[in-house]
């Protein structure tokens, strides 16, 4: 059921959600009526995180709505509050208090709200309206959940409707939304402008690659760019993989679906940064020219690069993209990708990793995706793997002679092609989520997005 955000003026039917912790219950229950206060013993309400009771007036309406609350103020307990969201009926509700982190848990509750709809006839329906008397709170809620559905829409598109061009016109027509600044380089022009590496992996399907960039901001502040592995498709090329690991290969553009997410955000925020935003976008197939295990190309970065999995495509268009970034030296580059099975054995579907050649920035964001409830992990660019890219052939293989630690030998590989910006940071993200849990419906997710603009948004103020 729908759910938004509305205040500070409460309607006369207005039912209020009483935010109980579990050392506050006793008094808290000693205040209700007391049929009310014996409806709530009856039925063992304890107060636990996320626990939710309807109490019902004497002629059967809905009287209140209690609700268990943790009393840490971190963003993973804020997002229980999620959970309203789908036990709500229709109508208008208030908190008695206003939640702990109360920003974040409005956006757990906006983010359960969610349904991928595209394909489904549209209906009215009912509504569940939430009164928020902060402004500041609502406005951030509402301004960060639209950027998550742009996220999740993004990735949840079949590919028959969201392929480069597609994707392109997304980022192209949320540029212009703000006011940034469009452009593309589109099929053999990758080759003309040196992007060799974007080119070869996509040639071989009819959907033209592509590299997708835009700016917004004033030239003259701190640059920040953002790069997302667009792969809208990955059939695994001449490597092609069975049909059990091809069937979410819709969900490999989610790197590019997150960064859009997050400039949304930074742009909606008006962030103090001078953005810039690289999505290389390609679909990887197979025909007579599809690039082949054994070929050696050369990159944007004067790197000889040898192929040695079709398969293992999105390091290689992400490495063209990082060297244009790089050139312009930013004060920051973030890339994310859906880039490895290794990351996922690792740390399963929940917790994406990140490498970051700086310790201050990983620091920073550690702070930060616990405050918002969107947890990350740090891990390390050991460079005593750097020699399972060795080849005789060729500057570099862009993917390891082993399968041991494929997520790290994968970021090792892109740290080649980063060599000026001051910070740089990899997401490894999975992007989907695989069953439903509060504020995390199944499907396409953002993943690091809210925990990068929290960090973003306290270094860069207004």
């Amino acid at each position: 059921m729908p759910v938004t955000l509305i205040g500070p003026d409460r309607p006369e039917n207005t039912i209020e959600i009483l935010i109980i912790e579990k050392d506050e219950l006793e008094s808290a229950l000693s205040e209700l009526p007391k049929a009310e206060r014996a409806w709530a013993e009856r039925l063992g309400f304890a107060a636990k995180p996320g626990e939710f009771l309807e109490i019902p007036a004497s002629d059967g309406e809905l009287s209140k709505v209690l609700f268990g609350a943790s009393k840490s103020a971190e963003g993973l307990d804020a997002f229980a509050y999620a959970s309203l969201g789908s036990r709500l009926k229709a109508g208008t509700y208030a908190f008695s208090k206003a939640p702990q982190n109360e920003q974040i848990a409005l956006l757990a509750l906006l983010m359960e709200d969610y349904k991928f709809d595209r394909y489904f006839e549209k209906s009215e329906g009912d509504l569940i309206e939430i009164v928020v008397d902060n402004d500041a709170s609502r406005t951030f809620a509402l301004d960060q959940v639209a950027a998550v559905r742009l996220t999740r829409d993004l990735i949840n598109t079949p590919t028959n409707d969201m392929g480069p061009e597609e994707l392109s016109k997304a980022a192209k027509d949320l540029a212009k939304e703000f006011g940034g600044k469009f452009s593309e380089v589109v099929g053999d022009d990758l080759l003309k402008k040196n992007f060799p590496l974007i080119h070869a992996v996509g040639r071989a399907s009819d959907n033209a690659p592509r590299l997708i960039d835009f700016t917004w901001g004033d030239k003259d502040a701190p640059k920040i760019t953002l790069v997302g592995k667009g792969v809208v498709f990955d059939t695994g090329g001449l490597n092609i993989k069975t049909g059990n690991f091809m069937t979410l290969m819709k969900k490999d553009m989610g790197g590019s679906a997150n960064v859009l997410g997050l400039a949304r955000m930074i742009m909606q925020a008006c962030l103090p940064v001078r953005l810039r935003v690289l999505i290389p976008a390609v679909e990887n197939a197979i025909s007579g020219n599809a690039f082949r295990p054994g070929d050696v190309y050369p990159s944007r970065a004067g790197l000889t690069v040898e192929i040695s999995n079709t398969d293992a495509e999105g390091r290689l268009v992400l490495a063209d993209a990082l060297a244009l970034a790089d050139e312009e030296e930013p004060e920051l580059i973030i890339d994310m990708a859906t880039l490895t099975g290794a990351a996922r054995v690792a740390l399963g579907a929940e917790l994406p990793p990140f490498y970051t050649n700086d310790d201050l920035f990983a620091e920073e964001l550690s702070v930060h995706a616990r405050n918002v409830g969107d947890p990350v992990w740090r891990m390390p660019l050991w460079e005593n793997y750097q020699s399972m890219l060795d080849t005789p052939i060729a500057d570099v293989n862009h993917a390891a002679s082993s399968s041991f630690a494929g997520s790290i030998t994968a970021a090792l590989f892109l740290s080649r092609f980063v060599k000026t910006a001051q910070t740089w940071a990899h997401f490894d993200i999975y992007a989907w989520t695989p069953s439903p849990k509060p504020g995390h419906p199944k499907g396409g997710t953002a993943q690091a997005i809210l925990a990068l603009f929290s960090m973003l948004s306290s270094r860069y103020k207004n």
